[in-house]
């Protein structure tokens, strides 16, 4: 498995505006993803694919490329357009079929990483295989186009049990931790990093943006507090023998151990 860290706040930018692109590869984001899908227009694609192919070797962040679904009459033309970038991550949009990913995978001929972009209860229904699938290296909610798919309502509590789903899934199967999916309310940053932070307290690593202005709101949902800073080196310190140890009343063991220092590494990457 290739080596991949999740981007805490990736932001989309369309294809067809490539007099964005440095300004999304300037705005804080850890990851731009260059779409070609949704935010591009069917006559826009060519034009598109030809701005990503053009300019993704100089942008300094690293950069996703969101390709059309398979199926779509685009598809292969895109990964044909993928292979010929180096370093660059692939999102699978309505990933469903494991199929379809060890197609698009073997095609490249080279190890690329794949982020699924579940969408649809298929997608989820078949979570484990999609996770299982060499290249694939982490998952990202598409909770909006999931909730059209569902027809439910696009609010926490409806969609808990499927994110729960992707948290765990991903987990249990080694890979990264998974990518929330957009806020698409941009009235308010506090809208923003309410939703960012439901999403951190859940277990993923990072959530979508889709203007620069979500970043930081999201960005500051996912940096640990100046307390639990100070109290995970407070435990880091004081069990650096390995034994059991009481820190301000608190008794320290290796869960609590391990906890502080995920919160360090959280830290050091937000």
């Amino acid at each position: 498995m290739v080596s991949f860290v999740t981007p805490v706040a990736p932001l989309f930018v369309p294809g067809s505006r490539p007099e964005r692109f440095a300004k999304a590869d300037n705005s804080g984001a850890d990851a731009v993803i260059l779409d070609l899908e949704d935010a591009v227009a069917p006559g826009d694609k060519d034009h598109a694919r030809e701005a990503v192919v053009a300019y993704a070797a100089t942008l300094k962040s690293s950069v996703v490329v969101r390709i059309n679904a398979a199926g779509t009459p685009w598809h292969d033309t895109d990964i044909d357009a993928v292979r010929r970038l180096d370093g660059v991550s692939v999102m699978l949009p309505k990933a469903e079929r494991p199929e379809d990913i060890a197609n698009m995978t073997s095609y490249l001929a080279r190890g690329v990483c794949v982020i699924a972009l579940v969408e649809s209860a298929v997608g989820l229904a078949n979570l484990p295989d999609i996770l299982a699938t060499p290249c694939v290296v982490a998952v990202a909610f598409g909770s909006v186009d999931f909730s059209l798919d569902l027809g439910c309502a696009h609010d926490r509590l409806t969609l808990l049990a499927a994110r729960n789903e992707i948290v765990w899934r991903s987990r249990a199967t080694g890979r990264a931790a998974p990518i929330d999916g957009v806020t698409t309310d941009l009235s308010s940053p506090e809208i923003t990093e309410d939703d960012a932070r439901h999403a951190m307290k859940m277990g993923f690593g990072g959530k979508m943006a889709i203007h620069p202005r979500q970043i930081e709101p999201i960005r500051i949902a996912f940096r640990p507090s100046e307390n639990q800073i100070t109290w995970a080196r407070d435990i880091v310190d004081a069990a650096s023998s390995g034994e059991a140890v009481q820190v301000n009343g608190e008794m320290v063991d290796r869960p609590v151990i391990e906890r502080a220092r995920r919160i360090l590494r959280r830290a050091a990457l937000v």
